[in-house]
């Protein structure tokens, strides 16, 4: 008797491939957008932080000089600690009573939904939605 051997070659059909990679891009389009939003909120809530600690910096300068007037901010970007910013921070309105504290977005955040971000000598924060 002859015996017959089957060469058998094991892997994946291109089908099973193909559904594999369309199963991949099905779970990756719903993952990615996701993503973003995340990186977005955590990157308006570091600017948050940044503002409020300013917003103490502020009242630490009026504490000193009894004024608001005449502050300069120590740093003017969020992150603070460097690399790339995502928001610029200026100092606005500073009066002897009063000042505002503004995050404009920049780069990737200027989609962020929340926009510019305020915040005053009253520990108001702008828009309101968003803190």
């Amino acid at each position: 008797m002859i015996n017959k051997v089957r060469d058998r070659q094991s892997g994946f059909t291109l089908i099973e491939l193909l559904i594999a990679i369309a199963i991949v891009a099905i779970i990756v389009s719903i993952a990615y957008p996701s993503y973003l939003t995340q990186v977005q909120q955590t990157r308006r809530a570091n600017a948050q932080a940044d503002l409020v600690e300013l917003a103490a910096y502020m009242q630490r300068f009026y504490t000193e000089n009894f004024t608001y007037a005449g502050a300069a901010l120590p740093y003017n970007t969020s992150p603070k600690s460097g690399g790339q910013s995502f928001y610029n921070i200026a100092l606005g309105n500073a009066t002897a009573t009063t000042y505002t504290l503004t995050a404009t977005p920049q780069g990737p955040q200027v989609g962020d939904s929340c926009g510019n971000m305020t915040i005053n000598q009253r520990g108001q924060g702008t828009p309101a939605n968003c803190w």
